[in-house]
């Protein structure tokens, strides 16, 4: 199965596993790779260390490529990325933030650069910096999706961009692939369809959740980790998603987060008046950090919350990788011919 996609990232199936904390680890990165998909690795929970351990590591596991993910906004996202760069690994994959840097010093050593966006603005800047991809987030995704529609978004884009797209939300299964390239996308991403598989590190009860629950259980929200997002519907998030932090609150725990990330608290004091919008980010990061772990780590969905995309409503089983991703190749291969054969 050959698109742009598969030829540029040297891999057999236009099928990606998108950087997602305490879900996309190394195994799972690996287990992607190996069966033919592009594996991200999650970098937004790991220090310096961690970051080199863990490229180590699916080097260990895989030969195939793979990638890394980073939120370039999030604290410590630049020192890791710039081990990425050290390592040479294959492919970066940037959102939050501008790349022109890291495009540069990937390109350096032959490596692709892939932008995650959400709007045309953002798609149309990422090009001119000279990515060489896009990964295009719609409104379906789990976490920080964007305001329009896959549906919409993917053949908007396709009709101004020149470089590769990549799809993102909404996507579980053959019908997601063949609809994607249909609509102008190189290739699909499954975060949920991903996490909820035998070699995610989930935790069984949340991903039991999935399987419980449909596409309309899921709550979009901008007032949780900072940013506008898709969590799993519960009521803990009900309750966590109604208003934005208080000052209070706010203040609190971006003390918290500057601690455990050793940032200066005086910084934090001067940020909370002249660069509000930032520490409230910090502070919304701090406070999701052990609620997502909760979830992800523990299965606590009475204390934590989930990221999740409406596809967990095309979520039906607990498959392997490998499993999965030839499924969903030979059912859109079959589903091709399918549409071949109308008489239209």
């Amino acid at each position: 199965m050959n698109t742009r996609i598969t030829t540029l990232l040297n891999i057999r199936y236009p099928i990606i596993l998108p950087g997602m904390s305490w879900i996309s680890t190394p195994e799972l990165v690996a287990a992607v790779s190996n069966a033919g998909g592009l594996g991200i690795l999650a970098l937004g929970s790991l220090s310096v260390e961690e970051t080199r351990q863990a490229i180590q590591r699916v080097r260990e596991l895989t030969d195939k490529p793979f990638g890394v993910n980073c939120a370039l906004l999030m604290p410590g996202a630049t020192d890791n990325a710039k081990v990425a760069v050290e390592l040479k690994v294959p492919v970066i994959n940037f959102s939050l933030g501008k790349g022109d840097w890291l495009i540069e010093r990937c390109h350096a050593y032959g490596g692709k650069v892939i932008a995650t966006v959400t709007t045309a603005k953002h798609a149309l800047a990422a090009e001119a910096q000279g990515v060489d991809a896009l990964l295009v987030t719609g409104h379906e995704a789990a976490a920080h999706g964007g305001a329009v529609s896959t549906l919409v978004l993917i053949p908007a884009l396709a009709d101004q961009i020149k470089i590769p797209l990549i799809g993102c939300g909404g996507f579980a299964d053959h019908r997601g692939l063949l609809a994607a390239l249909a609509l102008g996308a190189d290739a699909i991403a499954m975060g949920s369809r991903f996490a909820t598989c035998q070699e995610s590190p989930l935790h069984a009860a949340t991903k039991q959740a999935v399987l419980e629950r449909d596409q309309h259980d899921t709550i979009y929200s901008p007032h949780f980790d900072g940013l506008p997002a898709r969590y799993m519907q519960t009521s803990t998030a009900e309750r966590l998603t109604k208003s934005p932090m208080p000052f209070v609150m706010t203040a609190w725990q971006a003390c918290r987060a500057a601690l455990q990330l050793n940032i200066s608290l005086w910084k934090i004091f001067a940020g909370l008046i002249m660069e509000p919008k930032q520490i409230r980010l910090l502070a919304c990061f701090g406070a999701a950090v052990p609620r997502l772990k909760a979830a992800t780590q523990q299965g606590n969905l009475n204390q934590g919350m989930q990221f999740i995309g409406q596809s967990q409503g095309l979520i039906h089983d607990m498959p392997t990788v490998s499993a999965l991703i030839e499924r969903t190749v030979s059912d859109a291969r079959a589903g091709w011919e399918a549409i071949g054969r109308l008489n239209l």
